[in-house]
């Protein structure tokens, strides 16, 4: 059975695969569908290709195949294919960059469940790194600075990007219970069932051109399964502090997609809530205090 390929540069690795990954909107906007269809495809192809690394590998051996795991998998899988469906369709109600940024608030949205959840402590530092993060947030996503006419859209498109990623947290909750199992069968079964579940509901009555399904493969089979493979790679290669500056990465490469490829912009105010959101990603991550820490008394 042939081994996985080795990580010779897990920093540089994962660079290029949020890199890559970053592109996924241009993708989505450039195969020319409705969200459901598109997330169908991606899921569809990715599926294909996780499976066929998995047997390739031998990650699919029974032994290592729990029940409870592939169906906690497949519970969050029908809750990242509500989150890719809900973040397309933000996509194109506002922008790939502005959505993208709403987007980035996941990480503290996955603070607060395990608060809510798991009972995790909440340190007063903490507390202002999430505060700030959401104050960015609400700049970055562009809504005081619409107008009028379009204010409602945007409003519009900037909830369904805050409810995508408040599904991508379900998921990632979800996954954390997950023991001793192949991220990439993990992968294979969350985009299988996602598959399987917009298969009712996706429209397989367009006339698709040979554009729009190269677009739709290299979604799922480059987005969903190269990419994803590459980074699962390198998280236990790498410290959080890198993981978490690199992750910058992929809001930089959006915003820069977004501007060459669609000429669309962001706005003054939206640049000043990206560096809101990195600073609070940082300051959480990195554990920076605001707060003077307290000296115990002799």
């Amino acid at each position: 059975m042939p081994h996985a390929p080795q990580v010779r540069h897990p920093a540089v690795q994962l660079a290029i695969a949020l890199a890559v990954s970053a592109s996924v909107g241009a993708f989505a906007h450039e195969a020319g569908i409705d969200p459901m269809t598109t997330v169908f495809w991606r899921c569809f192809f990715g599926a294909v290709f996780l499976g066929s690394w998995c047997l390739a590998f031998g990650y699919l051996k029974r032994e290592a195949l729990k029940p409870r795991n592939l169906l906690l998998a497949m519970l969050a899988g029908a809750f990242l294919a509500f989150c890719w469906v809900t973040l397309f369709t933000a996509f194109r109600i506002t922008s790939i960059a502005t959505a993208t940024l709403v987007f980035q608030s996941y990480p503290f949205l996955l603070v607060l469940g395990g608060v809510l959840v798991w009972r995790d402590a909440l340190s007063l530092d903490e507390f202002f790194w999430m505060v700030l993060a959401f104050g960015g947030v609400a700049l970055a996503s562009g809504a005081l600075g619409a107008s009028h006419a379009d204010s409602g859209n945007w409003l519009l498109g900037t909830l369904l990007a805050v409810i995508s990623a408040a599904a991508y947290v379900v998921t990632t909750m979800i996954t954390r219970v997950i023991r001793n199992q192949r991220p990439e069968v993990t992968m294979m079964m969350q985009a299988l069932t996602g598959a399987l579940i917009l298969a009712l509901l996706a429209d397989f009555h367009q006339t698709l051109s040979l554009r729009s399904w190269g677009w739709l493969v290299g979604m799922g089979v480059i987005h969903t399964g190269v990419v994803m493979v590459a980074m699962y790679a390198t998280f236990p290669l790498l410290p959080t502090r890198v993981i978490a500056i690199m992750n910058f990465v992929y809001p930089a490469v959006v915003i820069l997609i977004d501007w060459l490829a669609y000429d669309r912009l962001l706005s003054s105010l939206q640049f000043v809530g990206l560096g809101f959101i990195c600073l609070a990603t940082l300051g959480m991550n990195l554990k920076w205090r605001i707060l003077p820490a307290r000296t115990k008394r002799a």
